[in-house]
């Protein structure tokens, strides 16, 4: 694997998810991994989620806004 494809990138979505795309490590509050399956996850920011911390896309219908 490559230095480029090892790399992690983070995007905020206007109004929706932080995308995390690379070879990110999650843990839990607790230390705990976080099992991910994907290269490219889409991590809650409005807190409504009900499988975070990953986004589930209740931030659509709750109106969730991210400030400009």
């Amino acid at each position: 694997m490559s230095a480029r494809e090892d790399a992690v990138t983070i995007t905020a979505y206007p109004d929706g998810p932080l995308l995390v795309r690379g070879a990110a490590v999650f843990e839990s509050p607790d230390g705990e991994p976080i099992e991910v399956t994907r290269r490219t996850v889409a991590l809650c920011r409005c807190g409504l989620s009900t499988i975070k911390p990953f986004c589930d896309g209740t931030h659509k219908a709750a109106g969730f806004r991210t400030d400009a």
